[in-house]
């Protein structure tokens, strides 16, 4: 079965034009295929408990990744020389880091299961549907909750939270508390006194 448009309606964009020929992985492709046959077989196999092989294996691969970050198997990073994560850090399984652009996660953050931080996207004006890309920047202390989307060029501010599920598509200030699609701040985070 061939599927027939409808006549009235053609497609705007023309992705036989589509050229990602001016985009920077930042490394050679041969080290882009080593590092995903690195990330699909050995991440998953190593125990909950051994952050530590997962973050040298990180850093092998030049991500910037500072003490004691807690890294689970199942988390994903596309170029891992892109990211910087601070000390102590803690990211969730099933957490993927699209890190076409630069992703900064400060020291102390949190990012929740199932987050997506996602520096890349296209123009949706171009005819070509040309890549974009922009860096993703999440402040220290900030919490992202389960299932969290980041859009490019989004800075959460340190000590946010980011209610589950929300949509984050423009700048969260500092010290906030914030959810929803789009998420949108609703009170400010204090904390309990020591």
């Amino acid at each position: 079965m061939t599927f027939e448009p409808e006549s009235s309606a053609s497609a705007w964009v023309d992705l036989s034009r589509y050229d990602q020929s001016g985009f920077d992985r930042g490394r050679p492709t041969g080290l882009i295929l080593l590092w995903w046959l690195v990330q699909a077989v050995i991440f998953p196999l190593t125990l909950h408990n051994m952050s530590g092989v997962r973050c040298w294996l990180l850093r092998l691969f030049g991500a910037k990744v500072g003490r004691r970050v807690v890294v689970r198997p199942s988390a994903r990073f596309t170029y891992p020389w892109k990211v910087t994560i601070g000390d102590y850090c803690w990211l969730g399984d099933d957490v993927v880091l699209y890190s076409l652009d630069r992703i900064e996660i400060g020291a102390h953050a949190v990012v929740s299961q199932k987050c997506y931080l996602c520096t890349g996207s296209h123009d949706l004006r171009d005819r070509r549907f040309s890549l974009q890309t922009a860096p993703i920047r999440i402040g220290p202390g900030a919490w992202l909750a389960t299932d969290c989307f980041v859009g490019l060029g989004v800075t959460i501010g340190a000590n946010t939270v980011v209610g589950a599920r929300s949509s984050v598509y423009r700048d969260l200030p500092p010290g906030k508390i914030a959810w929803g699609n789009p998420a949108q701040v609703y009170r400010d985070r204090v904390m309990n006194e020591e």
